[in-house]
């Protein structure tokens, strides 16, 4: 009879462990490179679900596609989380979203083996301590939507390889410790025109004249060293609908700028800008306008919007007037 009960009892607790491997949705090399970037972050309590004997598709940060069961999303936020990134996430090769966002212990340089992510669509690696050079090789992440650098330690100039990306539809370099000239390549995009974020940096020089060739919807390359003429990016035929320039060194006439239909916020101010505004800006539908702190003169034009931003958004000029500030003499 005891060896009768033994044998039931094996077979029992066999058919529960080949239940349990049968149902696992996790694949088997996906988790076990989740393991090991586990170990190399020093097992952080962000990741207590990551246990080797449930299935990583339950886990938190992660999630599997519902087909493959392969890690698709990778998205480590808000952390108590030490380190650099391990260089094993290049090892997820399903991976389509990865971010390491607000993270503010995390360290070192953006590694290589990121490019091992062929799939991968949509990198954030922003709000972090992240230093070193923008890498060239990111060019190599051909099906990129997405790409955001910003808020982090990032210093050098902007890699001019980044235009080879195709399918990007927003890059965000901002807040960082950037230096040099913006690359004429930016302007020269293989495929689509992204959204550019370039503000809170250090970048020097005149803005290409490439850029006034294509067609953006935001372009924000505020609070930076740039100088020269930008009227360029401007015109009848754009489609640009937000743009920040402020905070630069940018002088040029304003006068005969066409502004486009499209564009609903702009943001001139603190620059070295001449000229009256042009009546044409009545026409627009504006939602926010500044061109403070330049070296405005003439009456602002009556009508559209306007009159409807406050002094602050005309005042420090050379000799601009009328409402909403005071009126002509």
């Amino acid at each position: 009879m005891i060896p009768s009960k033994l044998g039931t009892l094996c077979f029992f607790f066999l058919f529960i462990h080949l239940s349990h491997s049968a149902t696992e949705r996790c694949n088997r090399n996906d988790k076990k490179v989740l393991l090991q970037i586990k170990k190399s972050l020093n097992n952080p309590y962000h990741l207590a679900s990551w246990d080797p004997k449930t299935d990583c598709c339950d886990w938190y940060v992660v999630e599997c596609d519902p087909t493959t069961n392969r890690i698709v999303q990778f998205n480590l936020f808000s952390g108590n989380i030490s380190g650099q990134i391990p260089a094993t996430i290049g090892d997820l090769p399903f991976l389509e979203t990865l971010v390491f966002r607000k993270l503010t212990n995390l360290t070192g340089t953006i590694p290589q083996s990121i490019t091992k992510l062929t799939n991968l669509k949509i990198l954030r690696l922003s709000y972090t301590n992240l230093s070193g050079a923008i890498p060239s090789f990111l060019s190599q992440l051909e099906n990129l939507t997405f790409l955001d650098l910003s808020f982090n330690n990032l210093t050098g100039e902007i890699p001019p390889s980044l235009s080879l990306l195709k399918n990007l539809d927003a890059l965000h370099l901002d807040r960082n410790k950037l230096t040099g000239k913006i690359p004429d390549s930016i302007g020269k995009f293989a495929g689509k025109t992204p959204d550019l974020y370039f503000s809170h940096n250090q970048l020097t020089g005149t803005v290409p004249r490439s850029l006034g060739d294509l067609n953006f919807t935001v372009l924000d390359f505020s609070r930076n060293k740039l100088e020269g003429d930008v009227s360029f990016l401007f015109g009848k035929n754009k489609t640009v609908q937000i743009v920040d320039l402020s905070r630069n060194m940018l002088e040029f006439d304003v006068t005969k700028v066409e502004f486009p239909a499209s564009l609903s916020s702009l943001d001139l101010n603190h620059n070295r800008i001449m000229g009256s505004l042009p009546n044409e800006l009545t026409q627009l539908n504006m939602q926010y306008l500044n061109v403070s702190y330049n070296r405005l003169c003439g009456k602002i034009p009556i009508g559209g919007d306007l009159q409807s931003f406050d002094t602050y958004s005309y005042f420090h000029n050379k000799c601009l007037c009328g409402s909403p500030l005071p009126s002509c003499n």
